[in-house]
């Protein structure tokens, strides 16, 4: 129950933010401009030694017992428990100028109460130290675990995670 609770709650939020972005008025003095690439946003260029988005999309879901449930590729399933880096952007989960927990999204954030995809284009981010928050895209190492049943229906997450010095 609270599973789909949770899923028509976050639903919910996407279309209200969509319905609100929809109407806003472009001459509202009092609404900030929506950038067009806000709306239609570019992916990330792939990064040498950095796990790419397209990788992590190799996922899809299949009936098991009555229950949707995602099913890996082997591309992805070779990266568990496994040391790698990844490149997106900050969705913070708290306030705060650093963060600690957060959300690692392949596309910029375009409204502040839904994600910008799927599940398999987030990881749930767990760093080892503060990191300071940006807009910007960040490159991060860390310990990578595929969760193949999680409560919440995040299918990656990334512990001990840092940012990578250039």
């Amino acid at each position: 129950m609270a599973r789909r609770f949770g899923m028509t709650l976050a639903a919910a939020l996407s279309l209200a933010s969509v319905a609100v972005l929809a109407q806003t008025p472009k001459e509202d003095p009092f609404s900030p401009p929506v950038p067009p690439e806000a709306l239609n946003p570019k992916p990330l260029p792939e990064l040498q030694g950095v796990v790419s988005w397209r990788t992590l999309k190799q996922v899809e879901m299949v009936k098991d017992k009555g229950k949707m449930v995602p099913q890996f590729s082997d591309n992805i399933l070779v990266l568990d428990k496994k040391e790698v880096k990844l490149q997106g952007f900050m969705l913070p989960l708290s306030a705060g100028e650093k963060q600690t927990h957060f959300i690692l999204s392949s596309l910029p954030p375009t409204c502040p109460f839904c994600l910008p995809a799927g599940p398999d284009s987030v990881v749930e981010v767990k760093a080892k130290v503060p990191i300071k928050f940006t807009y910007e895209p960040v490159v991060l190492s860390g310990r990578f675990a595929v969760l193949k049943n999680d409560p919440m229906g995040i299918f990656y997450r990334l512990t001990d995670a840092e940012p990578v010095k250039d």
